[in-house]
């Protein structure tokens, strides 16, 4: 999956780029197009997405907001998309099944902040143009390049949760107390 983000990423840059040049060679103002393309592209987006949560995941979607989960509730394999907004997942009071959960998130600008408790085991993947993370305690900047971390404990651990991120801009923090 990591991939296919880079991709989309490079992609996006590549066509960006060739507007911007070929705006500037036929003596164009970009900006009269660049809102109207981001219209489409979001249109577009929103009628061809597909769920890759498989058929057992959950889908949780805000074009703008926040998705929370706190307190007592049952972790899933789930994905979240957002265009802008925050995902919060503190998972230190959550039911965690036995084997390993998949979580996926997907989106343009936003803080993806998840909490664990200690003995569960961790798999981290994280694409973007722009990416701030502090994950288990190691602090990394990214500027178009992706990130794998896996907790010590991750291939021995009962209770594995793995973690797939992929934004445009984004802050990652993954804690475990």
């Amino acid at each position: 999956m990591q991939g296919k983000g880079e991709r989309i990423i490079g992609i996006t840059l590549i066509f960006l780029g060739l507007l911007w040049l070929f705006a500037r060679l036929i003596n164009v103002s970009l900006w009269s197009f660049i809102w109207p393309l981001v219209l489409i592209g979001v249109g577009i987006w929103m009628i061809a997405r597909h769920r890759h949560a498989g058929k057992g995941g959950r889908l949780s979607e805000r074009f703008i907001g926040d998705i929370k989960r706190e307190g007592s509730w049952d972790v899933n394999d789930e994905e979240f998309r957002l265009f802008i907004g925050d995902i919060v997942l503190d998972m230190t009071q959550a039911n965690i099944p036995s084997g390993e959960t998949r979580l996926q998130a997907y989106g343009f600008i936003g803080d993806v902040k998840l909490t664990l408790p200690k003995g569960v085991g961790i798999s981290v993947s994280s694409s973007g143009f722009i990416t701030d993370s502090k994950i288990l305690g190691k602090k990394k900047d990214q500027f178009l390049s992706s990130a794998k971390v896996n907790s010590e404990n991750f291939e021995k651990a009962s209770k594995k949760i793995r973690l797939e991120t992929t934004f445009f801009i984004h802050n990652l923090i993954v804690n475990q107390e």
